[in-house]
Parts: structure tokens; C-alpha cells; sequence
């Protein structure tokens, strides 16, 4: 089945400190989105990219590709004022049926094997959402009282969200609601039930400097 990673970029570099946008900030040679989409390619290199990019950087992205030679097979769509715009339009690229794999550009440290999870998954169900169980305890807080919880009941929620592609389509073909937080909430708005499948727990979405710190490191050790 025909495999597609629609890649959100829409991110800045606000909270990183710094003026170049989070996704090209270079880090072991090469921008970080370019890291994110050869982990993809690392799991199957016939993967076709959607990458979904603020219309001001798409001139940017064109020249950044040329650049460091790189010519995998993709198009793009220009971002939304929410994500789930920016998800509708680059859904709006595909015309065949597969499994898309909605990811975030920023989070270049996701594994073969939790792509591979969340292929497996989507093919038996319609949808996989990779999650990780939380490390530290958590604590729950109504009308300012805040009380234990059993962590074990909880999950971290990562990307990639994977869809089977006629079902996802059909899910975003409707008004933005901000109950909508990610992908797997507007297809459990459509009245499906949700498929976990186990993340990686590297597989943070690179915010802050030490956020791109750990993954530099990452990177290194991988690369070494």
C-alpha cells in the first residue's frame, strides 16, 4: 500500500531564541526538517512528502532543497491558521488511496520502529496514534485542588498520527472545531474509536533550546 508523510512545518523559532524558523535550523549538517523526513525514508524509501510549509518560507524551502541536493519525491501545500487547516490542506495533495502518516517537521528522532508500529496498525484499523506512558508522576487539578492520578491510565500522545487515507479525508471534510487538538481527535469526532500503538520515547517535538540540544546529541551518537 502506497505510503504518504504529510509533514506539518509550520512552526517558528519564537521560543528557540532565535530568528531562523525551528525546522531549518541546521543541526549535524543538514536542517532539522530534512532530518525528520530521512527518518522516514529510513523506514521505506519509496515514502512520498507532503510537507506543509507557511506561504512566506515555501521560497525559502525550494532554495534550502537545492542546496543540500535534496530530491526526494514531495509536494506542497501552503499552511492553515491551525493546524488542522494546515492538515486539510496538504490532505487535499493526495488523490489515492494509502496510509498518510500526519507528522510534526520538528520532531526529526522518530524511530523505524515506531513508523513501522504505526504502518502495522493502520492497515489492520484505519488509524494508529503512537503514545509513550508518562515517566514522572502526575497530578490532576479541578477548581484550584489538585489530587494524585494513576499514571498508568495516562499516555504521552506523538506523531506520526497514521491514517488510512480515504477515512481521514473524509474526517477532515468538515468546519474546525477547537475541540480538535490533533489529528486522532477530528477522526474521533467522525465516531471512530482510536488505535494506540507504542512510540519512542526520543521522539520529542523539538520547542526549546534544550530540546534541540538533546536531539544535536542524539543526532551525533547516531551519526557517529
Amino acid at each position: 500500500m502506497k505510503k504518504f508523510a504529510l509533514i506539518v512545518a509550520g512552526g517558528s523559532g519564537k521560543r528557540m531564541n532565535q530568528e531562523t524558523p525551528k525546522q531549518f535550523v541546521e543541526v549535524e549538517g543538514k536542517p532539522i526538517l530534512m532530518h525528520t523526513m530521512e527518518a522516514f525514508l529510513n523506514a521505506d524509501p519509496d515514502f512520498h512528502f507532503i510537507v506543509v510549509l507557511p506561504e512566506n518560507l515555501m521560497e525559502k524551502w525550494k532554495t534550502t532543497c537545492k542546496e543540500y541536493n535534496f530530491s526526494n519525491p514531495q509536494s506542497v501545500a501552503i499552511g492553515g491558521s491551525t493546524r488542522f487547516h494546515s492538515v486539510k490542506n496538504g490532505l487535499k495533495k493526495i488523490n489515492e488511496e494509502g496510509i498518510v502518516f500526519i507528522h510534526d517537521g520538528v520532531r526529526p528522532l522518530v524511530s523505524v520502529k515506531t513508523i513501522e508500529n504505526c504502518y502495522k496498525m493502520a492497515v489492520k484499523t484505519g488509524n494508529a496514534l503512537p503514545v509513550i506512558s508518562p515517566s514522572e508522576s502526575v497530578r490532576r487539578v479541578v477548581n484550584d485542588k489538585n489530587k494524585a492520578v494513576d499514571r498508568t491510565k495516562y499516555f504521552l500522545v506523538q506523531t506520526p498520527q497514521t491514517f488510512k487515507v480515504s477515512l481521514i479525508k473524509k474526517a477532515f471534510d468538515r468546519d474546525y472545531n477547537e475541540k480538535f487538538t490533533d489529528d486522532a481527535s477530528v477522526l474521533e469526532n467522525y465516531g471512530k474509536e482510536i488505535h494506540l500503538v507504542e512510540g519512542n520515547r526520543e521522539n520529542i517535538k523539538i520547542t526549546f533550546p534544550e530540546d534541540l540540544a538533546f536531539a544535536k546529541v542524539y543526532l551525533q551518537t547516531k551519526t557517529s
